[in-house]
């Protein structure tokens, strides 16, 4: 078997992502486990998004790698996509969460992750997005509106996960957005 784990003088730039992106900022690439607790780091210093345990971080970077991205830049996580693909339903990908450092707001580097998702061979198949949204989250709401928009895609909003569902904690409700069906990406 081939490590290809990077050793301590590498970084996630010198190795070989057949799906990481160059924007004119930012490495788009697939996490591997050792960005899991940066990448908590950053959900953390993200609100109003739910931080999970540095463990759920380290399991999406082992088990969805292929459907998340990291956009790093000098070495640090200034954004994460968590997602998958629901059971059965290939066609769709579900965006879990999409975090962007302070650093990196105001410059669409969440459209350009979710964008460089969808064009990854192994998600050519994908017609629609399906995501979660508080009714509040304004930032998250424009930012898919613009997917939509850019894919020529049409959005549909439905009551998924009322605010009871999440126990005596205080909780919004989660709005269930349907994004599709989706143009194919160029490639």
């Amino acid at each position: 078997m081939i490590d290809t784990a990077p050793t301590t003088s590498q970084t996630y730039s010198q190795q070989s992502d057949a799906s990481a992106v160059h924007t004119d900022r930012y490495l788009l690439r697939t996490p591997a486990r050792r960005d899991g607790y940066d990448i908590w780091q950053l959900i953390s210093a993200c609100p109003p998004l739910d931080l999970n345990s540095v463990y759920s971080y380290l399991l999406l970077c082992e088990h969805f790698d292929k459907t998340c991205v990291v956009a790093e830049t000098d070495g640090q996580i200034d954004g994460f996509v968590s997602a998958y693909q629901p059971p059965g339903r290939d066609d769709v990908l579900f965006i879990w969460q999409v975090a962007v450092h302070e650093r990196g707001r105001g410059h669409g580097l969440g459209q350009r992750m979710l964008t460089s998702l969808l064009e990854r061979p192994n998600l050519a198949h994908v017609r629609s997005l399906e995501t979660t949204v508080g009714p509040d989250n304004a930032a998250s709401r424009r930012m898919f509106a613009a997917v939509a928009r850019n894919m020529g895609a049409g959005i549909e909003e439905s009551p998924l996960f009322e605010p009871e569902l999440f126990g005596p904690q205080a909780h919004d409700d989660e709005r269930l957005l349907k994004i599709g069906p989706l143009r194919p990406t160029p490639g």
